[in-house]
């Protein structure tokens, strides 16, 4: 976080002064006044001049760009990214030669990277974001995956009688196999255990 103190005749000349240091608007910075100065006796003596203290906000959006360049260069996977804002969602469109190594098996390692990026993001910010992390369109593709799952495991528990029950999955893909069969009037939806072993059970429903 970037600070500096600054001095001037006036605290409007002090906090000018800052601004122009730290090349930026007054929207940008937080200012504390250390001390508003005294003009003196004909303005000359006794006088002491104004002093502030600038601090820089940090651009919450910004340091999570950042993080996530960090990371993907230490990860031999460095990206380009593309930063979509929606009031408080955000989203992070990854892309590079080696965009797989992000994504991961099932999308592990771009769930761990969404979570972590959520972090980084609030930490910066006065409100809370929230983030979305996609490479690839890798989101879509999976939310296309999980409903064709989820209609083949229904049909398998309507088939046998029987409870079928889903690998481990974040919440937001539980609540896309739950969205997928909400109108399947032959089975229900139920989340089992607790994370990170939480899952989905497709039961069916008896007559």
């Amino acid at each position: 976080m970037k600070e500096i103190t600054a001095t001037g005749q006036t605290v409007n000349e002090a906090v000018h002064s800052a601004l122009a240091q730290l090349q930026t608007t007054e929207d940008r910075v937080e200012i504390e006044i250390l001390d508003e100065g005294r003009k003196g006796i004909l303005g000359i003596f006794g006088s002491r001049p104004a002093v502030i203290k600038a601090t820089m906000k940090m651009d919450p959006i910004a340091e999570a760009e950042k993080f996530l360049l960090e990371v993907s260069e230490k990860m031999g996977a460095p990206v380009e990214i593309e930063t979509v804002r929606d009031g408080k969602n955000v989203e992070f469109i990854l892309s590079g030669n080696k965009i797989a190594l992000l994504i991961g098996k099932r999308g592990q390692t771009l769930n761990s990277l969404q979570y972590l990026t959520q972090l980084v993001v609030n930490r910066y910010s006065d409100q809370y974001f929230n983030i979305i992390l996609d490479a690839e369109n890798y989101r879509q593709r999976r939310i296309d995956t999980l409903v064709q799952l989820a209609e083949r495991l229904a049909s398998q528990a309507i088939k046998t009688g029987k409870k079928v029950s889903l690998e481990p999955m974040p919440s937001y893909e539980r609540k896309v196999i739950h969205s997928a069969l909400s109108h399947d009037k032959k089975v229900e939806t139920y989340s089992d255990g607790n994370d990170p072993h939480r899952h989905i059970v497709i039961s069916p429903v008896k007559n």
